[in-house]
């Protein structure tokens, strides 16, 4: 059976004070067993029911596509995702995990998960297979946790877990030899451009504690979801990129930042003459780590940084978007 992964391409990392070269993978899986996420589409990318069996076999077609198409003694680190959740058994099949950790044991890999699916009974194994002493942590457990509030989880995004509950998650992690990459979501729906802003400070605050990576998604409306259903009719506004340099300025730790669809009117965007370089920008500092780029990005001259200046003054949850 030939098959091909969903999506799989290699790029460079910051990881630590090294900048490793990386293969991603995006897996079709039978499929996230949550799909209530108002902003995600990858949650319809899933095989129709079938057997255990059927899905390994699936499973295993793509991984030795990407054997193929692949050198993996190129790569240090792998990012791997699926629809949903990389631990999950019934997306993906154990015996799968085992095939992951055996093929790239020696590497760093970075897994996708929900923290329900994070216990030590499923990481303890994987982890032995993978480690063969050339990290200090062989596996990172990412984790969608989008912001440090309940409320703004549940009613803007719908996640459908605590902060608590991420948090037990992260100490099962912890204790079974694993760490932790917290992504969050800049303005998810129902926020104004100055309330995003502000429960980003706080998130990452918050997520610092817990999480030995943090990596933020400024919010992109992608097709088939609750969040473009708004969008259409006028009800939402993507972040501006002024907000997201603020926030890389701000933050206590260095964060990676790769704007999906920066610049375009489903993505981040300021105006569309400043947004390229800006945008470059920030993926540039996501690998450099470099707090001084940021700080010359926020001084380009642009008069829609008066626009959002306007924005986060003026906005009210009553009156949003303000602009498009």
């Amino acid at each position: 059976m030939k098959e091909k992964p969903m999506a799989s391409w290699k790029g460079s990392e910051r990881h630590g004070e090294e900048l490793l070269d990386c293969l991603t993978i995006i897996f079709k899986s039978a499929g996230c067993s949550w799909s209530k996420c108002r902003m995600c589409s990858y949650r319809h990318e899933r095989y129709g029911e079938q057997s255990c069996e059927a899905l390994l076999g699936h499973l295993r077609a793509q991984l030795t596509w990407i054997l193929a198409e692949y050198n993996v003694a190129d790569f240090r680190m792998v990012k791997i995702f699926t629809s949903g959740s990389f631990f999950d058994p019934v997306e993906v099949p154990p015996a799968f995990l085992d095939d992951i950790a055996t093929t790239f044991r020696g590497k760093l890999v970075i897994a996708e998960t929900r923290p329900e699916f994070i216990r030590d009974e499923t990481l303890q194994p994987f982890i032995e297979k993978l480690d063969d002493g050339s990290w200090k942590m062989p596996l990172y457990c990412a984790v969608g946790l989008e912001t440090s509030s309940d409320e703004i989880r549940e009613k803007c995004i719908m996640k459908g877990f605590t902060f608590a509950e991420f948090k037990t998650a992260a100490r099962v992690a912890h204790a079974a030899g694993a760490g932790i990459k917290a992504y969050l979501l800049h303005k998810p729906l129902f926020l104004t451009e100055k309330e995003a802003l502000e429960d980003m400070k706080r998130s990452i605050r918050d997520a610092m504690e817990h999480a030995e990576i943090i990596s933020m998604n400024p919010c992109t409306v992608q097709r088939r979801t609750e969040l473009e259903f708004y969008w259409k009719r006028g009800a939402y506004r993507p972040p501006y990129i002024w907000s997201v340099l603020t926030l890389l300025e701000d933050s206590p730790v260095h964060m990676t930042c790769d704007p999906l669809g920066g610049g375009q009117k489903r993505g981040p965007h300021n105006c569309g003459k400043c947004d390229y370089e800006l945008v470059k920008g920030i993926r540039d500092y996501s690998l450099n780590a470099d707090r001084e780029l940021v700080k010359a990005l926020l001084e380009t001259e642009c008069d829609c940084r008066n626009e959002w200046e306007y924005v986060l003054s003026n906005e009210k949850p009553y009156c949003m978007p303000l602009t498009r």
